[in-house]
């Protein structure tokens, strides 16, 4: 009798409480590193290959662990980069709103997996062997209460909640918190074309993936941190598989590069390497913006301007803090108001409007590109605001 109390106390393995913490915590991590890796890096995005012994092990534990079917979830994200903050994203705060995206994502998966036409032209590439078809997909919850049998048999009755809690990681911390608040809040590297965000610092929970707005800039790279400070747990496994010859990087970010001398002309070289690292200078010149701002409003200040006119600038500020797909078209509106009344600072708007022209342009041929780039330098070197110059000088270091 008291053996098989022992039995359903403690299960097979019979540990303590700060023990059964930590393996769940080890399972947990074992779960975002293979949504990471496996999912998100390898299959969605193509930055790396796998061992074939190496993705099998994450699909098999993914399939114990979420139920989660390869195919969907590289159809759902990819859809999502291709249609991000837009009518047809699976997941955008921006459309859904941040409560119900942050706890209620999974929901949203599931309404999104259901939709065939998504799965039949976002899934290319995706396994679909004799496991994938007869396993895999056809039996999602047998691999979950195999996990639950398998908790309940090492744990005891307390397994129950071990495996509550591997049920609600991914829903939580993946479709949750970075599909989420990694489009809501947090700092931003790069100017992408969207909201993205990097959270931080959390990494060791969900394995890289708060460096969200890293990622959307430069989405095929299998490494997502940027800065010094940024740290990608996932890529560190990644590098330890490389090690062991289980795994094979295929890309990854552009490093920036800057020529050593002030080049007199702009050439196809600049060109590229403006392409190449679009989003780093918009976010550089983001800042210049800012800076321009705060510069007005203390120069206002020291001129004794009315209450008025600061709070005009501090609205300003605000306005141009934010990404441009925040804001509504009334927003908008409100901020080419705004601008208007400063001559210098609607100048420096309407001059990155016509930088990001210079990207965007789909029809365009090379030559065109490259005189566009050339004219904008000109007449940023010509505006009589001393930051624009000096930023037009940066970008004629940049090589591809």
């Amino acid at each position: 009798m008291d053996t098989i109390l022992d039995f359903i106390s403690g299960g097979l393995l019979q540990l303590g409480w700060w023990q059964i913490i930590l393996v769940t915590l080890v399972l947990t991590h074992i779960t975002i590193a293979a949504v990471t890796i496996y999912l998100h890096r390898s299959q969605a995005h193509r930055g790396l290959d796998l061992h074939p012994a190496v993705a099998h092990f994450f699909r098999f534990w993914l399939w114990l662990t979420t139920g989660m079917v390869t195919r969907e979830w590289v159809a759902i994200h990819r859809k999502h980069h291709a249609k991000c903050e837009r009518e047809g994203d699976p997941h955008s705060p921006m459309i859904y709103g941040i409560d119900r995206v942050l706890w209620k994502g999974a929901e949203l998966y599931r309404e999104e997996a259901a939709n065939e036409e998504t799965l039949k032209r976002f899934s290319h590439g995706t396994p679909n062997d004799w496991m994938e078809r007869n396993v895999y997909s056809r039996h999602t919850t047998l691999g979950i209460f195999t996990m639950l049998t398998i908790d309940l048999l090492l744990f005891g009755a307390i397994g129950l909640t071990v495996w509550a809690v591997q049920m609600a990681w991914i829903p939580f911390w993946a479709a949750g918190v970075v599909n989420g608040l990694g489009h809501y809040i947090g700092y931003r590297n790069f100017s992408s074309p969207d909201t993205s965000t990097n959270l931080f610092p959390i990494g060791i929970l969900i394995g890289g993936e708060e460096l969200h707005n890293n990622h959307h800039a430069y989405g095929t790279s299998a490494k997502f941190s940027s800065k010094w400070y940024e740290f990608d747990i996932g890529w560190v496994y990644i590098r330890i598989l490389q090690a062991l010859r289980l795994a094979q990087v295929k890309k990854v970010a552009p490093k920036l590069k800057l020529v050593r001398e002030k080049s007199e002309s702009v050439t196809e070289q600049t060109l590229q390497g403006v392409i190449t690292h679009r989003y780093e200078i918009m976010a550089r010149y983001a800042s210049m913006l800012r800076q321009s701002v705060q510069s007005e409003i203390k120069r206002l200040t020291q001129a004794g301007a009315n209450d008025q006119e600061r709070e005009l600038l501090q609205k300003v500020q605000s306005r141009l803090g934010q990404a441009d797909l925040a804001l509504n078209p009334q927003e908008k509106q409100e901020l080419d108001s705004m601008l208007s009344q400063n001559t210098m600072l609607a100048k420096l708007v309407h001059m990155r409007e016509e930088l990001y022209r210079v990207w965007t342009s789909s029809t365009a041929s090379s030559e065109q590109l490259l005189g566009d780039l050339q004219q904008w330098c000109q007449h940023a070197q010509q505006s009589g605001i001393q930051s624009l110059e000096q930023f037009a000088l940066r970008l004629r270091r940049y090589a591809a």
